[in-house]
């Protein structure tokens, strides 16, 4: 009897703030990829957006602890983090290839507008060796020619933007439902993004310090 994979999604980004359409895309991912499980992997710094200024690292993960704390496939892994330095895909991949080993199917997912920095992307035929790389399609860039050893999924995929996000906040403008009550009510508690709204009010939502739980195990 032949014993199934394990089938492991992993989802990168600076999640600067994580909103509803990351979490739409990895629940989705779940269900049309078979995923066992879904690890967000926070970047330090970005390799691809140099010079762009970043929400600090701590405030990144307790925000992403607090969005996917309700879902027990999935997890986050904060080894980006804690290595520091520029976040390369291919140096990430390798050690969680390790971890898992040849038993585990790992499952790279990015959005289809990453296509067209490939050619920046570190060892990519490495990266491709390593797992199966999965373009979902996002509003605006259409999936055409997908290279060689490449496979696209569409999901119907949220228009959503942290940047958005990060200047409707700045502005006191309404969120809707981009991101979850959890996650805004800590931006605002911790002026997460200098917001012109009186953060007094969330102050009693949160304790010092957001507890891990079991979000970091991965």
């Amino acid at each position: 009897m032949t014993t199934r994979k394990m089938r492991i999604g992993i989802l990168g980004g600076t999640f600067d703030p994580v909103h509803n359409g990351h979490i739409y895309l990895a629940k989705k991912a779940c269900v049309k990829l078979r995923l066992d499980k879904m690890i967000f992997i926070p970047s330090y710094l970005p390799p691809h957006k140099k010079g762009v200024k970043v929400t600090s690292a701590r405030h990144r993960l307790n925000m992403l602890k607090l969005a996917i704390q309700d879902n027990k496939k999935f997890k986050i892994s904060d080894m980006e983090i804690k290595r520091r330095g520029r976040s390369y895909s291919v140096e990430t991949l390798r050690r969680l290839r390790k971890k898992y080993g040849k038993k585990t199917e790992l499952f790279f997912i990015t959005g289809s507008d990453s296509l067209k920095e490939l050619d920046k992307w570190k060892n990519l035929p490495e990266i491709l060796r390593l797992c199966r790389f999965v373009v979902v399609e996002r509003p605006g860039f259409k999936i055409k020619n997908l290279p060689k050893g490449f496979v696209a999924l569409k999901i119907n995929a949220k228009n959503i933007s942290s940047t958005n996000i990060r200047n409707r906040m700045k502005k006191n403008k309404p969120l809707g439902r981009l991101i979850s009550g959890l996650v805004e009510a800590y931006i605002y508690s911790r002026d997460v993004y200098q917001s012109v709204r009186e953060p007094v009010f969330y102050k009693d939502r949160f304790p010092n310090k957001v507890r891990a739980g079991s979000a970091i195990d991965w």
